[in-house]
């Protein structure tokens, strides 16, 4: 009898022993496997909440169909009629500083793009609070008007402040109010192909950034700057009607009282904060190449007819680098993915961008950058969600571009000062560029050590 007992106690012992060792590790208030695999909170909070899993279990997840894809379409034109717009600011740069605002210093102009980029993300917190309290209806129906009520007053405009007030501020916080519920939305519908998707919708801010620098040059030769801002905000608001009626989130509002707690605890998380500074610290140098690479090209001898079409160059390339590297996130493992392209993008900039001044190697540049660079949009929210629950996603992703506002606000302003401070040469510009993308990429590493620790050959 007693060796039965001593039996039965071994193998309790042995049995508890095997479950330890099947038994997730927990690092910094993430769950992670002891095996080699991707990391996901996702998972933790369905298995914490059992009554809601039948929605927030990964299980759940649609990860296509129809509706699914109808949404994404949906999600397609929000951001190629709000990013897609802030991403052909490089030819505003120059346009104005040229015509309506000639007797402004470069870096004065490059407050309008910059104030654009700001207002665009710094609302993140508040939109993507309301997104989650409302859903995405309203926020997009305000979005749209405020984006073409900002756009026609930018067509009536003579003086700087006119161009602050309408294509600074009012046209991007309609942006804003359509960016946020288009990232968030699409998140909830896919799981294992999130990256994937959020790509695809992502693609679209490429797309506009390729059609508008090219539409508002020619319309501005055939009827003028006004009537060419007019004919853009039309066609805006044909795209985001569309968007209005097939955009919906997948998961029910969460009516949770405001707090300001909410928008601080997520920096609680060693990981979370990581990859906030790391974005803050890319995105610094991100955009430069976008603001000036129109007007470095012409010092250096391009026409300004050819030099026209660099912003266009660089967005279309973006497409793929916005779909391409989604798709292999999935597969490689999101941080690992994105730790690479934010690599390349620093170095495109330091090797490549510096040494040329001819055509060729800047039209290569604005091809590989254009490339690498448009990784980040598609790959930071995705980031994010890996790290998030789903339920707070809007205002989580809100919260790391409302920080990443402040850089695009005074990135190119910097900018403008660096060059105008080397007697308007652009290398100044550029080592300061490559230099913030660095770090924002070592950054990127410490957060993927920060969750799953230093192997290389984790799925992350």
């Amino acid at each position: 009898m007693a060796e039965s007992t001593a039996s039965s106690a071994t193998l309790a012992e042995r049995r508890g022993s095997s479950e330890e060792k099947l038994r997730p590790s927990v690092r910094s208030g993430l769950v992670i496997a002891n095996e080699p695999r991707e990391s996901d909170l996702e998972k933790a909070q369905a298995e914490k909440a059992p009554a809601a899993s039948g929605l927030h279990d990964p299980k759940s997840f649609p990860d296509g169909g129809f509706e699914a894809w109808l949404v994404v379409s949906g999600g397609f034109f929000c951001l190629f009629c709000s990013f897609g717009w802030i991403n052909c600011i490089g030819i505003f740069q120059a346009y104005y500083q040229e015509h309506q605002l000639q007797n402004l210093s470069s870096s004065t102009i490059a407050w309008i793009p910059s104030l654009e980029v700001f207002m665009m993300f710094v609302g993140g917190p508040i939109w993507g609070k309301l997104y989650d309290r409302n859903g995405p209806r309203y926020l997009l129906l305000a979005g749209t008007a405020l984006h073409v009520f900002g756009l026609m007053m930018a067509s009536l405009s003579s003086t700087y402040y006119q161009f602050i007030l309408s294509q600074g501020i009012c046209s991007p916080i309609g942006a804003s109010m359509i960016f946020y519920p288009a990232m968030s939305a699409v998140g909830t519908w896919f799981h294992k192909n999130r990256a994937l998707a959020l790509g695809v919708m992502a693609s679209g801010s490429s797309l506009g950034g390729v059609l508008f620098p090219i539409m508002i040059k020619k319309l501005v030769a055939e009827v003028g700057f006004a009537w060419s801002m007019r004919i853009a905000a039309f066609f805006i608001l044909a795209l985001l009607i569309y968007s209005n009626l097939t955009l919906k989130s997948r998961l029910p509002p969460t009516r949770k009282p405001w707090s300001l707690k909410e928008f601080i605890d997520p920096f609680r998380e060693r990981t979370y904060s990581l990859v906030v500074v790391a974005s803050f610290l890319f995105f610094f140098g991100m955009f430069l190449p976008f603001t000036y690479i129109v007007l470095e090209a012409e010092y250096y001898g391009m026409s300004a007819n050819l030099a026209g079409y660099l912003v266009s160059i660089l967005n279309a390339v973006s497409i793929f680098g916005r779909t391409v590297p989604g798709y292999v996130a999935d597969r490689m493992g999101r941080f690992n993915t994105m730790i690479v392209t934010a690599y390349l993008s620093a170095i495109l900039v330091l090797a490549l961008w510096i040494p040329a001044q001819g055509n060729v190697p800047i039209i290569l540049f604005s091809t590989f950058y254009g490339f690498s660079s448009g990784a980040f949009v598609s790959l930071a929210p995705a980031l994010i969600a890996q790290i998030s629950d789903i339920r707070q996603i809007g205002m989580r992703t809100g919260t790391m571009f409302a920080v990443i506002s402040v850089a695009a606000l005074t990135g190119s302003p910097i900018g403008g000062a660096l060059q105008a401070r080397e007697g308007g040469k652009y290398l100044y510009l550029q080592v300061f560029c490559g230099a913030m993308m660095v770090a924002g990429s070592t950054v990127f590493v410490l957060a993927r050590v920060s969750l799953a620790g230093p192997g290389l050959k984790k799925k992350i």
